[in-house]
């Protein structure tokens, strides 16, 4: 794959981010955001006993794609960290954790909601950039997001920002980049930030489908095509390309 240049950043931010980083298309999008502003940037990862466990297998391709395409992020990409929080998949009782139907629950919520998930990720993410001296988190957190996850909604996670901060007694920043953008415009921010060689390896190296199925390769990715993160990721991909055909 030949080196790509990134675009100039918009501001220079002397800060060092964190980024939630799962291996899928909307947390690499977080990591070519962060890597366009920050001057470092580590990420981190969750071993939950997510059915889709494939994704953090996905990880370390993406990130050495992604400092290989883009050598002006090289330097700033630093230590990865994956954290065991298996406990979470044995007290969970979703079909991201077990080997059921997706389907939607009588409280309005598909069945894939981990209550509480992206708050632990956050709390065990503040942590260890406590530790790092980082003082961003980076979440793909959104609210366009078919699902209506509650801990992806903006106010919750306005809300974790001040907690955090005031249980560190230092400034913790999380930034949610896409949480008011749509998938297609997720497909465009990327293309904006790295052009067709970042689409490239979000298509050839994440992994976004619940099942973890990576025997399909589709136009948009690998994945079932069936369940609600394919349907979603292929919508927003066919939407994005037909407004630049």
């Amino acid at each position: 794959m030949p080196a790509a240049t990134a675009p100039p950043s918009a501001f220079a931010d002397p800060r060092a981010a964190l980024v939630v980083f799962s291996g899928g298309q909307d947390s690499t999008a977080c990591l070519a955001w962060a890597l366009s502003r920050f001057s470092r940037v580590e990420t981190i990862g969750f071993d939950y006993g997510q059915r889709h466990r494939v994704e953090l297998d996905c990880r370390e391709p993406v990130r050495q794609a992604v400092a290989s395409a883009f050598p002006a992020w090289t330097a700033r990409l630093g230590q990865d960290h994956v954290l065991d929080l298996a406990l979470l998949g044995q007290i969970s009782d979703t079909a991201l954790t077990e080997d059921r139907a997706i389907e939607m629950q009588s409280n309005g919520l598909p069945n894939t909601f981990v209550p509480g998930r992206n708050l632990l990720f956050l709390t065990f993410a503040a942590s260890v950039a406590y530790r790092r001296g980082l003082n961003v988190l980076v979440g793909g957190m959104c609210e366009t997001d078919y699902s209506g996850y509650p801990d992806c909604r903006d106010n919750t996670l306005k809300a974790l920002q001040v907690a955090l901060s005031l249980g560190l007694a230092a400034p913790m920043t999380v930034e949610t980049p896409l949480m008011w953008l749509t998938k297609a415009q997720t497909w465009a921010l990327t293309d904006q930030l790295g052009g067709t060689v970042l689409n490239d390896i979000i298509v050839e190296h994440t992994h976004t489908c619940y099942l973890g199925d990576r025997t399909h390769r589709h136009a948009w990715g690998y994945g079932c095509g069936q369940c609600p993160a394919c349907q979603l990721r292929r919508e927003g991909f066919e939407q994005w390309t037909a407004t630049i055909d």
